[in-house]
């Protein structure tokens, strides 16, 4: 399981220009909710490795990403397929629900 993390000098080859689909994260270190979704990202990411690519932006070392992609509350999760990102999931509630929306974004 291979967890990347992104920063703006990494962003675009990572994420925009991956062969794969990408979850991005958007989280802080002092967000509570984000700490407690971080053990499902995890599990998420070695059951479907090969298949989707993981990462996870901090928003206090790369506020710039954040607001591009006009992130509000953390964490929200956006997938990025050949460079253009659907819609967030905001606040996820749970690895079934998170499962749900990348079947909803054809992602698996």
């Amino acid at each position: 399981m291979n967890i990347l993390t992104i920063t703006a000098d990494n962003f675009e080859a990572e994420v925009l220009k991956s062969s794969e689909p990408v979850l991005v994260d958007f989280w802080a270190p002092w967000c509570g909710y984000c700490r407690m979704l971080a053990p499902i990202f995890d599990q998420l990411a070695a059951a479907y490795e090969g298949k989707i690519r993981f990462a996870k932006v901090n928003i206090d070392d790369v506020p710039s990403l954040a607001q591009q992609f006009s992130v509000m509350t953390i964490p929200t999760l956006l997938l990025f397929r050949g460079g253009k990102e659907n819609e967030p999931l905001v606040a996820a509630k749970s690895k079934f629900q998170i499962e749900e929306w990348l079947k909803q974004s054809g992602a698996i």
